[in-house]
């Protein structure tokens, strides 16, 4: 005889007062031995557990959704299919079909054959058609439908997920987009983590910093750029810190290894470049994931645009420096004038060297060598022929301006204004002065290294003020003749002179020959 599998409560010594029995009636039945609650029947606690977690997760879908059986019942009816229609799910579970609330009646059967017949398809059917609201009013939606096996395999009813179709389109078109970006994009696009290594690299941005897509992943910034690498990252906190800027930012960078292979220093590049926060939207609050840093190459634009302010600023300067001439009595302190508005925006020093003063019979400043039988005194008539030419007497440069006045003193003694009394500037052989003055035109140089202790000693050995590290010597030429050399000097924190800046020089140095022409003259 096997024991009760229930227990019979502890009782204690002598007979339990009439008050402790147990009325059998009132005492459920034991459960039979091997019964599982699982099978217990609908009231069972973990039939209630499943029902409700089918049922917040059908609630917490972003899409509607409804279910069929197989006559075409409706068994379920999430929370977003009565945002968008209307109906909630007490009165839409347990009718039959769509016909006369949800769909017109017109557009009923055609809607449920589409829908039913996902039970006999293979796979999800996509379809487009129009759902009544409880107000009355008609939405476009799209809907996905397959049919749910039952437990013998057959397909046992149908599941409709849909959701309007501007909204699914909207969808389809971000990932469009995003797809578009990384492929076929004309602007490069970085996505950036929040530790500001890349994440993801389309090709335009890959081939504009030099390497492939898969090798710039997960890689700090300073290893790709060179220059402009501070102001990137610096944008990139801010952007994670306080959102987007309102407009896009111009960046002059400089790739590392660019220009590596022709022994060149890499070129400057300015990226316009916009950027935006990555914000997951699963989360409640906006947890950033990184920028998005979108860029285009601008650099020949920027520089033409640059070079048309450049011009258009230094035009302006000619014209105000003429009519400011125009006003001095003295020619001599017009060439002042001109000297002091060309070194606006242009160089930091600028100085005017004279050739001393030509001895009556050579036009250039040379005497007639002894050697030179028969030389005519105009310095015009040629040589007999076969004779040897005799050698050119090297050039005599007195100082005459220094400007701005005071800043370049200490470098040698001006002259008294407008002449070439003074004492000659001590210029080694192969001066830029005076091989602009042999030549006749400009001529640049620069300062091998940016060493501050090489740069003075470079400047100092050509009797230029402290700190120059660029100049660019144009000569002063009028009616025919070298009357000198203006000088232009630049600091450390400019860039060298180039062929533009050269043709400038070259303008004011006309109008400066001039100038110091008709104050020779009048003298």
């Amino acid at each position: 005889m096997t024991a009760s599998p229930r227990s019979e409560p502890a009782r204690s010594s002598g007979s339990p007062p009439a008050s402790d029995a147990v009325d059998p009636a009132d005492d459920p039945a034991p459960d039979p031995p091997g019964a599982d609650p699982r099978d217990a029947g609908p009231d069972c606690p973990a039939d209630r557990d499943d029902s409700d977690l089918l049922a917040a997760l059908l609630d917490g879908m972003d899409a509607a959704l409804c279910a069929f059986d197989a006559d075409g019942t409706v068994t379920h009816w999430n929370r977003e299919a009565e945002r968008m229609l209307g109906w909630s799910a007490d009165e839409a579970v347990g009718r039959r079909g769509l016909a006369g609330w949800a769909v017109r009646a017109a557009d009923a059967a055609e809607v449920e054959t589409l829908l039913l017949g996902a039970m006999r398809a293979p796979g999800r059917q996509v379809h487009e058609f129009a759902l009544l609201t409880k107000d009355g009013g008609r939405v476009l939606v799209r809907t996905q439908s397959a049919a749910v096996p039952g437990a013998d395999g057959e397909a046992a009813g149908v599941y409709c997920a849909f959701s309007e179709v501007h909204t699914q389109v909207d969808l389809e078109r971000s990932i469009a987009l995003s797809e578009a970006l990384f492929e076929d994009a004309s602007w490069g696009v970085v996505l950036v983590d929040a530790d500001l290594r890349p994440a993801v690299v389309n090709g335009h941005a890959a081939r504009s910093l030099g390497a492939g897509r898969a090798t710039l992943l997960g890689r700090p910034l300073g290893e790709l750029l060179d220059q402009g690498v501070e102001e990137v990252e610096s944008a990139f906190q801010h952007v994670l810190a306080e959102g987007a800027p309102p407009e896009p930012t111009e960046i002059w960078v400089t790739v590392r290894g660019e220009g590596a292979d022709l022994g060149q220093p890499p070129p400057r590049r300015c990226w316009r470049s916009g950027f935006l926060r990555l914000a997951s939207p699963l989360s409640e609050e906006a947890v950033p994931l990184g920028v998005a840093w979108i860029f285009r190459d601008v650099t020949e634009a920027k520089r033409a645009e640059q070079e048309g302010a450049r011009m258009r600023f230094r035009s302006n300067q000619l014209h105000r420096a003429a009519r400011a001439a125009a006003e001095c009595e003295d020619p001599f302190e017009a060439a002042t004038v001109y000297l002091d508005f060309a070194l606006a925006g242009f160089a930091d020093h600028a100085l005017i060297d004279l050739v001393r003063e030509p001895s009556p019979g050579r036009p250039d400043g040379r005497t007639p060598s002894a050697a030179d039988p028969g030389a005519d005194p105009s310095g015009l008539a040629p040589p007999e022929p076969g004779a040897a030419l005799p050698d050119r007497p090297p050039i005599v440069l007195v100082r005459a301006v220094a400007a701005p006045a005071g800043a370049a003193s200490g470098i040698g003694p001006n002259a008294p204004a407008g002449t070439t009394d003074g004492i000659p500037v001590a210029y080694a052989a192969g001066h830029p002065a005076l091989q602009a003055a042999d030549r006749g035109g400009s001529v640049r140089a620069s300062a091998s290294r940016a060493d501050e202790e090489i740069s003075i000693q470079w400047a100092a050995a050509r009797k230029w003020p402290s700190g120059t590290v660029h100049g660019l010597c144009a000569v002063l030429r009028s009616r025919g003749r070298t009357l000198g050399v203006a000088s232009f000097l630049r600091g450390a924190s400019r860039r060298a002179f180039d062929r533009a800046d050269a043709a400038y020089a070259e303008d004011v140095a006309v109008r400066v020959a001039a100038a110091i022409d008709l104050a020779q003259r009048l003298r």
